[in-house]
């Protein structure tokens, strides 16, 4: 007899769901597979593979750990014995349904056997919905964020400008922009004590609120005093983003979260720097950029209604363990060395290319999206990578060879710059989530937040000595090519130290690294 199931379940899919920007109610699957087809077989036995399934007592199948807010597979064995099976469901990620309806769609359709790879662009783990919600808005956060950190990074050639402001001006403001990253410690410590979510809300708010405040400057000393406020912010959520990714994503997933994150991130840094189009528009054009930042102000509502605690602060807090000073030192120098490069090669790239290659607002834009963008396969990558074969190893390869590409990008132009551009970014962006996940990963949950802090601070305090050592030395004539070359010996040591040094950390839970944590359940 054909099986016939309920429909309790399928009412219950038509419910309404609180709002979250850009999620989509997809229509259902039906399919109809050959009487004993394998797909047949198959299709009567609880899926594994981008959701677990279990049985229900009326024949039909819902979700017990996956991605979806509403989930119903409902399978009829007709008279000829063909199989027809509906599928509907609803996947809840804020923000970027969109992006992956049409792959979980398809994914949903041609059916994996159990024991084969997830797709490309699925984490190594079995997410849940709660997982795949928060790393949505913990991604969202992240773009916004960087938005943010990246403003300055991208106006300040232009304001300078226009301001009658020189290169070595422009480093001091550069400079002294980072140096603001103290403001960033106190939200750190301060997600300690209180909780991820409600600093992480808090600084949703202020941060776009602080960056729109650049469109008012009346100098470049008062714009740099608006961003030395407001550019801390964003790193604060971000890296306070990153801290809470880390906490809630299950142990072999925790590399590829990180790169979900700076692939969003990716997407703000997109925004500020295609923005820079409006800079052609005049001497003042830039304030346009910095008034854009009010676009992000409906992630901070985002965030108020849906981030939730994540469970290990849940879990831990209060305690507060004493800080591994070892492990604190040991990622700070990596930080430290590997800023001295990386900040002054981001920070002067836009004035390289105008003074150099004499580009324009708009040549800037088209350079930097095109030769940035597909880094974002290189983080998906990259974490897959770290995750699968461990964090040292990738470091170990890609270091490397990014380090000698964007140094090459500032010796040559043409055609060559764009390709040494290219393959710098994209291996660098395959290393990053091998960096990064370690900021995470190697402090307890009671003082994950406040390391994070001090970590990133000396980061940017690096990027600041780098910052002013090229802009001092570029107004003495040195060329960017050079002193580029000669910082880069910082991403190598940087890389020496972390592939000779740090514990491989690949397929660990937390509480195994920290064992003053109590466990905590992935789901």
């Amino acid at each position: 007899m054909p099986r016939r199931p309920g429909c309790a379940a399928a009412t219950d899919s038509l419910r309404s769901v609180p709002w979250r920007p850009f999620t989509r109610k997809r229509g259902p699957i039906t399919q109809v597979w050959p009487a004993g087809s394998p797909a047949a077989v198959l299709a009567l036995q609880p899926r594994t593979d981008v959701l677990d399934e279990h049985a229900e007592a009326d024949g039909s199948f819902s979700q017990s750990v996956g991605p979806f807010r509403h989930y119903r597979r409902e399978v009829f064995t007709d008279a000829d014995g063909s199989v027809t099976e509906t599928i509907t469901y609803r996947l809840d990620l804020p923000w970027f349904g969109w992006l992956f309806a049409r792959p979980l769609r398809s994914a949903l359709r041609a059916r994996r056997p159990a024991g084969t790879r997830n797709p490309w662009w699925a984490p190594p783990d079995r997410l849940d919905e709660r997982q795949v919600r928060t790393l949505a808005l913990l991604a969202v956060a992240s773009s916004s964020a960087t938005f943010a950190n990246t403003l300055f990074t991208q106006t300040a050639n232009f304001a300078a400008d226009s301001f009658g402001v020189s290169s070595g001006g422009q480093s001091i403001g550069g400079a002294v922009v980072r140096l603001g990253v103290v403001i960033a410690l106190p939200f750190a410590v301060l997600a300690d004590r209180v909780g991820r979510r409600r600093t992480i809300m808090l600084l949703a708010w202020l941060t776009p609120l602080f960056c729109a405040l650049g469109a008012l400057a009346p100098s470049f000393g008062l714009l740099v005093v608006s961003q030395t406020v407001a550019r801390p912010l964003g790193i604060a959520m971000a890296l306070l983003a990153a801290v809470a990714a880390a906490e809630d994503m299950p142990r072999n997933s925790r590399a590829y979260a990180v790169s979900v994150l700076a692939m969003a991130a990716g997407l703000g840094g997109f925004v500020a720097v295609t923005a820079l189009k409006l800079a052609d528009l005049g001497d003042e054009g830039w304030r346009f950029v910095y008034l854009l930042s009010l676009v992000w102000l409906p992630v901070a509502v985002s965030l108020t209604r849906h981030l939730t605690e994540t469970r290990r602060f849940e879990t831990v807090h209060p305690i507060s363990p004493r800080m591994n000073r070892r492990r604190l030192a040991l990622i700070a120098s990596v930080a430290f060395a590997a800023n001295l490069f990386v900040a002054p090669a981001s920070f002067f790239q836009n004035r390289y290319l105008t003074d150099v290659r004499g580009y324009s607002g708009g040549d800037i834009a088209l350079f930097t999206v095109a030769t940035a963008t597909p880094a974002g396969i290189g983080l998906i990558l990259g974490g897959q990578l770290a995750d699968a074969m461990g964090r040292r190893r990738l470091i170990a390869i890609c270091t490397p060879l990014s380090t000698a590409c964007l140094v090459g990008a500032f010796l040559v132009g043409g055609p060559a710059m764009w390709a040494f551009s290219f393959v710098g970014g994209f291996t660098a962006a395959m290393a990053y989530p091998a960096f990064a996940v370690y900021r995470a990963e190697l402090f307890p949950t009671g003082n994950r937040g406040t390391a994070n802090g001090l970590v990133t601070a000396t980061a940017l305090l690096s990027g600041s000595v780098g910052i002013l050592l090229v802009g001092q030395l570029r107004d003495r004539g040195a060329s960017f090519g050079s002193l580029i070359a000669a910082l880069s010996v910082g991403q190598l040591v940087a890389a020496y130290i972390a592939v000779r040094h740090y514990p491989e950390t690949a397929h660990l839970e937390l509480e195994q690294l920290n064992p003053g944590d109590p466990a905590v359940s992935e789901h």
